[in-house]
């Protein structure tokens, strides 16, 4: 088969080292791709935005199976697109893709069919959403978040009245974030543990694969601003069979069946944001719900970094099942072992930051065993690897426990420089 991936960040890495792992692949094209997809696979000079380039490569090259790593393609219609033309593709439709384009359609679609997520009110205009506001503190701390794509940068979790009037201001009235800030969702904060549940979905069968948790904010501690992810690990220990039952009960499944109903049948991955809130019931007995913060139409960057490389079953099979509407025909089996992913990323990111920036010991670091160094942030300039993003690198280490994975991930670390590198130092400490 020849593949198209789209993409060209720390996931698109893992996903195209997965997709070139299959004997179905007989040749693999990224576009735009990075340093590191560049040594596996053909890059293309054609940005993600591009859709009729896409197309049009697709076409004209007779690509056999095109799979899109990031939502905004996917929210632009990229999918509908390449049907039209006869080209299969691993992602949902712009319609079904509104579950992460629109924050606002996906709290209606779960409020309309039940699904457990926070008390929410949408606004068009900042007037009524500060008197909301105003209404809401000190009684009732509150999420403001941007109704469009950010890339997970749209969500303003507030402590005072003040921080989430200037949410508002920096959203709607000084256009922060573009469009995506035009309209806002304001909803009740929750508290808890949170909790990333993808899963594969043809329209109608889910297959979960194992729960992570991410680590969004900057610094250590969880202190700082959100980013689009430091680091991650699987298994969860607290993510009980249990517990995970009852998410694809009460949210996965509804959600899938209710697209469907709707006419917009999901296929590809569906990424759901949990917060597992504990409560006592009248008896006395402790609770917990799953409840949704936000839904994602793709894999997460960077679960993705650690649910790939322990992916048995050959992805570019699932991708096939996945959009021909035959999930239930193959099972998906995952290696019984653990995953932990650190980011490194550019001084300043999610701020400001420099690019073109030296990157030593790649070589040093990939030779350690049960370690995979993906790039996300990288370009080749004059035969040396530099930065060229936020998030410049990702390194997983694996390990039959978490504590080893964590080892292996940050010895790894320690062989690589870059001026200004960002990393945080707590990721998978379960004690910390």
């Amino acid at each position: 088969m020849r593949i198209l991936l789209v993409g060209g960040g720390g996931r698109e890495h893992a996903l195209a080292w997965k997709l070139a792992q299959s004997r179905a692949c007989e040749q693999l094209f990224v576009a735009p791709g990075n340093a590191g997809i560049a040594s596996i696979a053909e890059c293309l000079p054609i940005s993600t935005k591009d859709i009729p380039a896409l197309v049009q490569f697709a076409r004209e090259q007779r690509i056999d199976l095109v799979v899109v790593g990031p939502e905004s393609p996917l929210i632009a219609g990229l999918a509908d697109a390449l049907t039209e033309i006869g080209v299969p593709c691993f992602g949902p439709s712009r319609a079904a893709a509104q579950l992460e384009g629109s924050k606002a359609f996906a709290k209606r679609l779960m409020a309309e069919i039940g699904v457990p997520t926070a008390p929410f009110r949408v606004f068009d205009d900042p007037a009524g959403a500060k008197r909301y506001l105003q209404e809401r503190f000190p009684h009732q701390m509150c999420v403001v978040k941007a109704d469009g794509e950010a890339l997970g940068k749209g969500a303003f979790v507030c402590n005072t009245l003040q921080d989430a009037l200037d949410a508002v201001e920096f959203l709607m009235e000084q256009q922060g974030l573009g469009e995506a800030g035009q309209r806002v969702v304001i909803e009740d904060r929750l508290y808890g543990r949170e909790l990333s549940l993808l899963g594969f979905t043809d329209g109608e069968t889910i297959r979960p694969v194992p729960p992570v948790r991410d680590y969004k904010r900057a610094f250590d501690g969880d202190r700082g601003p959100n980013t689009g992810g430091m680091g991650c690990f699987t298994p969860v220990p607290d993510a009980t069979p249990t517990l995970i039952e009852q998410a694809m009960r009460q949210i996965l499944q509804p959600t899938v069946h209710a697209l469907a109903t709707r006419g917009s049948p999901y296929r590809g991955v569906l990424y759901a944001g949990l917060m597992i809130v504990a409560s006592t019931l009248p008896s006395g007995e402790r609770s917990e719900l799953p409840y949704v913060l936000e839904f994602n139409c793709r894999f997460g960057d960077p679960e993705a970094q650690v649910l790939l490389p322990l992916l048995k079953t050959d992805l570019v099979a699932i991708a096939q099942a996945t959009v021909e509407g035959r999930l239930a025909e193959l099972p998906v089996e995952f290696e019984p072992r653990a995953a932990v992913c650190v980011v490194l990323a550019s001084g300043g990111y999610p701020g400001d930051y420099r690019v073109g920036i030296p990157i030593e010991g790649l070589d040093a670091a990939r030779r350690i065993p049960d370690v995979l160094v993906f790039h996300a942030g990288t370009r080749l300039q004059n035969g040396q690897i530099v930065t060229s993003g936020g998030r410049v690198l990702n390194l997983v280490g694996l390990g039959d426990t978490l504590a080893t994975a964590r080892q292996n991930a940050y010895r790894a670390l320690a062989h690589i420089h870059f001026e200004g590198m960002h990393y945080r130092t707590d990721i998978a400490a379960l004690n910390a």
